[in-house]
């Protein structure tokens, strides 16, 4: 049966928006998560090395993801792939952004294992 899914919003430091459409909040599973994330400009969070693949899609504005291979700039309809176990971090760019994120597994704080 198809379900109807409604965001739950989940409270984050700096501004940043996070609207769980499935995953361990919204849904109550483990196996994947789809959020769509608003960052004003300036918001950055801590470098993570989590256990999980994270697909973003950048809706409007612009990303920068760092990681041990230097910087990339993602702008508005483009994506990209972090796999797990890469150390990583977000930054939005300077008209902020809007974002889609995927995760498998689901997200999770903990998992997430932040610097």
């Amino acid at each position: 049966m198809a379900l109807h899914l409604e965001p739950v919003r989940i409270p984050v430091p700096g501004g940043k928006v996070i609207e769980e459409f499935a995953g361990r909040v919204a849904t109550g599973h483990n196996n994947y998560s789809v959020a769509r994330m608003s960052a004003p400009a300036g918001w950055d969070e801590p470098a993570q090395t989590p256990v999980f693949d994270e697909v973003t899609y950048v809706i409007s504005g612009e990303i920068i993801v760092h990681t041990e291979d230097g910087e990339q700039r993602v702008s508005a309809g483009a994506g990209i792939l972090t796999r797990a176990g890469e150390r990583v971090r977000y930054e939005a760019g300077p008209e902020g952004a809007d974002y889609v994120a995927v995760c498998v597994p689901a997200f999770s704080e903990e998992g997430a294992r932040r610097a």
